[in-house]
């Protein structure tokens, strides 16, 4: 089975407690790990204002056939009214990285 490997990203606020919801996404094999960047300043149109606000980016290593179950779990608990979603497909991974990928998350 050759699987696209892709990377999620998304941004919470700084003071939100990001590891229960990175937590659940590797628990429901949705994601086969989710860095948690601190300390990201972000400034940002929203609302037709310009606002800066301390962030943490999430990094999400996943699967392209979980990418729209991955961003119903993620939009069902996300702080943001309107979260961020990028979806990168990776053009180049290691074998032995791609093996752990396909292995740690739920193939549909």
């Amino acid at each position: 089975m050759n699987l696209t490997a892709c990377i999620v990203l998304t941004t919470v606020g700084g003071s939100f407690d990001a590891a229960p919801l990175a937590r659940e996404l590797v628990e429901a094999r949705l994601a086969a790990c989710v860095n948690i960047v601190p300390g990201i300043r972000s400034i940002y149109r929203w609302k037709n204002e310009i606002e800066e606000d301390a962030e943490q980016l999430l990094i999400i290593k996943t699967v392209e056939p979980n990418v729209d179950r991955l961003r119903e779990a993620l939009s069902a608990r996300h702080p943001y009214e309107v979260p961020e979603f990028m979806v990168l497909k990776v053009d180049a991974i290691s074998i032995a990285y791609a093996e752990w990928l396909a292995a740690s998350v739920h193939i549909p």
